[in-house]
């Protein structure tokens, strides 16, 4: 399976941690931890690129960084 970015953020409001996957629009998923955000976003990866396959949808590359 591709690697792609994923970002961590804290919401201090309602006191969990949003993961997003940049490359995939609207892909996002939430926890208590970063540990929970983290899986829970690997969850909606797998999901999101099901549908996007279904539905004939380009899926996009992993961003490249020079590490």
């Amino acid at each position: 399976m591709a690697e792609y970015s994923v970002t961590i953020e804290y919401d201090n409001d309602d006191k969990i941690y949003i993961a997003r996957i940049p490359e995939l629009k609207g892909c996002a998923a939430h926890g208590y931890t970063r540990e929970e955000a983290l899986k829970e976003i690997n969850v909606a990866m797998e999901l999101w690129l099901e549908v996007a396959e279904e539905m004939g949808d380009t899926i996009p590359a992993p961003a490249l960084y020079a590490g």
